[in-house]
């Protein structure tokens, strides 16, 4: 008996897992930024799927990002890193595969998405990887930070300090926004200090999707005395009523 109840519980267990993520419709077109148009996004009709930005903003993957690097405006940008001399751990963020790069100091402008099919008032829950490291051939301590906004609701991550040639290594972050509009902009723009050593903010695996409400408990039902069982309880006060008569009678 003890047995079935576990198996009961355990697929009833399964079965609200499988609806729950069955729910969380994803929101965001591209968010591991799929793609090999590899180099400056925007630049000389270079495009990424789902996304915009005019300003100094790059495409990498963990295989050019410190060699042999990409082209932009400005000719060839890459990253510090094991394969130019700087064994600081620069690599792939847990998503994989590419990441975009933007410098939070020069050109400096968002990379936007707009995102539909949202329900005002609702919560949803954005969630992405993001590091900081340094453009290869400068030098000195550099900060590096993402702001983050949806529609006219604002967050920042935490500034991160990034040592002379270095990569400060990924995290993953959170943020809720609530919708006040069915679509609203998604916007990254990247903020680094200071503008002579050029400060770079890396993201990947950008992620939204609706909070799931949890379900409201049922209570458990009343339970109802079964009909002998309330017989019985009237036989049991009649008899209490038949002997306090008694009582008084010889009271009396």
């Amino acid at each position: 008996m003890r047995f079935k109840t576990a198996l009961l519980a355990i697929a009833t267990a399964a079965s609200l897992s499988a609806i729950g993520s069955g729910n969380a419709t994803e929101l965001v077109v591209n968010g591991n930024f799929d793609g090999s148009n590899y180099g400056q996004i925007g630049w000389n009709g270079n495009t990424l799927q789902g996304w915009n930005t005019t300003g100094y903003n790059f495409l990498f993957s963990a295989g050019n990002d410190d060699y042999p690097g990409v082209t932009g405006t400005y000719g060839n940008v890459k990253l510090w890193g094991p394969w130019n001399g700087s064994f600081n751990g620069l690599g792939a963020s847990p998503a994989g595969g590419n990441y975009v790069a933007a410098d939070g100091a020069y050109g400096v402008a968002p990379l936007t998405q707009t995102i539909n099919g949202l329900t005002v008032g609702q919560k949803y829950n954005l969630s992405f990887y993001w590091a900081g490291a340094q453009q290869y051939s400068y030098d000195g301590i550099t900060t590096e930070q993402w702001k983050v906004s949806l529609g006219n609701e604002n967050y920042s991550t935490a500034v991160k300090t990034d040592g002379n040639h270095g990569f400060t290594g990924w995290t993953q972050e959170l943020m809720t926004f609530t919708a006040t509009s069915t679509s609203e902009l998604l916007s990254f723009l990247a903020i680094g200090t200071p503008a002579g050593e050029p400060p770079f903010s890396l993201l990947d695996g950008v992620s939204m999707s609706q909070v799931v409400q949890p379900a409201t408990p049922t209570p458990p039902p009343t339970k109802v005395p079964e009909p002998g069982t309330l017989a019985m309880i009237g036989l049991g006060l009649g008899v209490l009523g038949l002997g306090m008569r008694r009582r008084k009678s010889k009271q009396k």
